[in-house]
């Protein structure tokens, strides 16, 4: 079963944003406030000056899915903004660095279940 929603509104993702815990990886900002639901949501949102549509749109995939893959380790309750860095260069946007980077933040934020 999906134990995780999309956010989609403007006033969604400001919320998270403004009282959410900040933590940054390599190539991604991770922003991350605790709600009272028993999923999670998600947002991915990627600056219009990084790139053209094409390739903000494949950094949005890439991320959808590395998140799909390890959703189920992922413990409930979270709301949850990526952002693509504006200083990384969109080359560095692999299926592997995405993983690694995901991974490294969601440890230290504390989510991942044992």
């Amino acid at each position: 079963m999906k134990r995780t929603l999309m956010l989609k509104k403007n006033y969604e993702f400001k919320r998270i944003l403004t009282k959410g815990e900040y933590y940054s990886g390599k190539f991604l900002d991770v922003f991350v406030k605790k709600n009272n639901f028993s999923v999670n949501f998600l947002g991915i949102a990627v600056g219009v000056k990084i790139a053209k549509a094409v390739k903000r749109n494949r950094i949005k995939r890439l991320i959808r899915e590395n998140y799909r893959l390890i959703e189920e380790k992922v413990n409930t309750g979270y709301s949850i903004v990526f952002l693509w860095k504006k200083k990384v260069d969109i080359k560095h946007a692999t299926f592997t660095n995405i993983e690694q980077d995901m991974m490294n933040v969601f440890e230290r934020i504390g989510i991942l279940e044992a």
